[in-house]
């Protein structure tokens, strides 16, 4: 009979201990509470473009099913949509952009 082990982490408490004091010591408490609003902000910004670039790809869907694209239009808003979400498009097809930009892109989460 196999043994299955529980797949680790690669940061467990005690690294995570260290890291935090070492970034009380590098930055001081000062720093610390405005680091973190950084932080915040990029976060926030982050999961703003992600919501855009989903919605943007709702929209290609949809004009896409209508027909209102030609081939090279449609190729320049998947390289967009690609490159908001910063993946690379070169040297891949539609199909593997759009698998790409389904990975990236969070799951809807579903109602009970």
């Amino acid at each position: 009979m196999p043994v299955v082990m529980k797949e680790q982490l690669p940061i467990g408490p005690n690294e995570l201990l260290v890291i935090l004091i070492i970034v009380f010591l590098l930055f001081g408490a000062n720093k610390l509470p405005e680091l973190a609003r950084s932080l915040g902000r990029s976060m926030g910004e982050f999961k703003k473009a992600q919501r855009e670039a989903e919605l943007e790809l709702i929209e290609f869907e949809r004009r896409l099913r209508e027909g209102k694209y030609t081939s090279s239009e449609k190729r320049s808003k998947l390289e967009k949509i690609a490159r908001d979400l910063g993946i690379d498009p070169e040297g891949k097809s539609d199909d593997e952009l759009l698998e790409e930009i389904y990975k990236v892109l969070p799951k809807e989460k579903s109602e009970p």
